[in-house]
C-alpha cells in the first residue's frame, strides 16, 4: 500500500527534514503535498531531482491526502488538524496544540506505539527535550523502575528555527570583524553566551519548556505521579539538544546493567567510555537517527541513584523523524485505509 502524504509547514526547518526524511526511509507514497500558510504559498521546494510548488494549507487540502504531518504553529494545527481528521485524514502534529490533551494520544514509537491505536484522527508528537530525553530514560526505566528526575537541556538555537541558526551564524561573523551583533531572535545575545530562558515565563518561575518535559514524560511513559524539575538553557550550538539527567529509581542501580540496557534500546546509543574521551556530543549526533547516551555513573546524591548524559538531534528525533516514525507506524498497524485504494 502507498500513501498520499502531506507536509504543513513545509517551508520551515522541521518541514524540510520531513522531506528528506520521508524519501530517505522510502515511506511508501505515492503522492507528497506541500502545504503551508498563505504567504508561503506559491514557492517551490526542492529536494534532489525533485520539485513542489508548495499550495496554501485549507480544510479542503485533506480530501485526498491520508497522513499530514504537521510543523506549523499551535494556531494552524488547531484550525486544521481536526479538519484533516473530519476528511478521514490522519494528523501528525508537531506543535503543543494537542499533545495534553487527553483524547490525543502523545507517542514516541520506541517507547508507546500502542497509544497510536487509540487515535482520533490526531496523533501529537512530543517536545524536542522531552523525546531526546526519554531515550535515555527510558530504558532504565523499563530496567529499574523511574521515579524522578532532574534534567538541565543544553538546546541548540535550530530548535528555535532557520532564522535562529542564521542569528548565530550572523554573530559570529560580526564578532570576527569587530563589528556589533544584532539581537532579534533570542533575548539576548547567544554567540559566546548561555541563555537560561527557552520559552515563556509561567507564575511559578518555571518555564512553558521545562513544563512540558514533567507533563509530556507523564503522559509518555505512563506515570502521571513521575516527579521531574528541569531548567532548559539555550546554547551557541547550531543543531542537536544535550541533557544532563540525574535519576532516582525504585530498584537498586548497577552502572554495568545500565550500560547494557541503554546500548541495546532501539533508540540510544551507549557511547560511554570516558577514559578514551568517548561520550555523546551534539557535534557526533546531528543528522542520526538515534541519540547517544553515556557519562552513565552512580549518582552522588540519590539513593538508587543514576547520572547521564543524552545527545540527540531535535530537528530528526526531537521533530521530524519521530513524526515519520509514527507515520511508519500509522502504515504498519493499518491505522488509516488509503483513498486511493478505497
Amino acid at each position: 500500500m502507498s500513501y498520499r502524504v502531506g507536509i504543513v509547514g513545509a517551508t520551515g526547518a522541521v518541514g524540510q527534514e520531513l522531506i528528506d526524511l520521508l524519501h530517505r526511509r522510502h515511506f511508501p507514497m505515492s503522492e507528497l503535498v506541500l502545504l503551508a500558510s498563505a504567504r508561503s504559498a506559491g514557492k517551490t521546494i526542492t529536494w534532489q531531482d525533485k520539485s513542489w510548488t508548495v499550495q496554501e494549507a485549507t480544510p479542503e487540502s485533506f480530501e485526498t491526502l491520508d497522513i499530514a504531518i504537521f510543523s506549523a504553529s499551535g494556531t494552524l494545527s488547531k484550525e486544521l488538524c481536526p479538519e484533516a481528521a473530519k476528511r478521514g485524514c490522519i494528523a501528525i502534529d508537531n506543535s503543543s496544540a494537542f499533545r495534553m490533551d487527553p483524547k490525543v494520544p502523545l507517542v514516541v514509537p520506541e517507547i508507546n506505539p500502542e497509544a497510536a491505536r487509540e487515535h482520533n484522527g490526531i496523533i501529537a508528537n512530543p517536545n524536542c527535550s522531552t523525546a531526546v530525553a526519554l531515550m535515555g530514560l527510558y530504558p532504565l526505566h523499563r530496567e529499574f523502575g523511574l521515579k524522578r528526575f532532574f534534567a538541565a537541556t543544553y538546546q541548540a538555537v535550530s530548535g528555535a528555527g532557520a532564522a535562529a541558526m542564521t542569528e548565530l551564524e550572523d554573530q559570529l561573523h560580526a564578532w570576527t570583524k569587530g563589528e556589533e551583533l544584532t539581537v532579534s531572535e533570542f533575548p539576548h545575545q547567544i554567540a559566546f553566551n548561555l541563555i537560561p530562558h527557552v520559552d515563556v515565563f509561567y507564575d511559578d518561575g518555571y518555564t512553558k519548556e521545562e513544563h512540558k518535559m514533567l507533563n509530556e514524560s507523564r503522559k509518555i511513559l505512563g506515570m502521571p505521579e513521575l516527579k521531574a524539575s528541569t531548567t532548559c538553557v539555550r546554547v551557541p550550538v547550531l543543531r542537536a539538544h544535550s541533557i544532563a539527567i540525574n535519576a532516582e529509581f525504585e530498584k537498586p542501580v548497577d552502572v554495568k546493567r545500565a550500560q547494557e540496557v541503554v546500548g541495546v534500546f532501539e533508540g540510544a546509543e551507549l557511547v560511554d567510555n570516558p577514559a578514551e574521551k568517548q561520550y555523546p556530543m551534539p557535534i557526533d549526533f546531528s543528522c542520526k537517527e538515534k541519540c547517544g547516551v553515556g557519562r552513565i555513573r552512580r549518582d552522588a546524591a540519590f539513593d538508587n541513584g543514576l547520572a547521564l548524559w543524552v545527545s540527540g538531534d531535535q530537528l530528526w528525533k526531537g521533530a521530524a523523524l519521530n513524526a515519520v516514525q509514527i507515520a511508519e507506524l500509522v502504515a504498519k498497524e493499518n491505522l488509516v485505509t488509503p483513498k486511493a485504494s478505497a
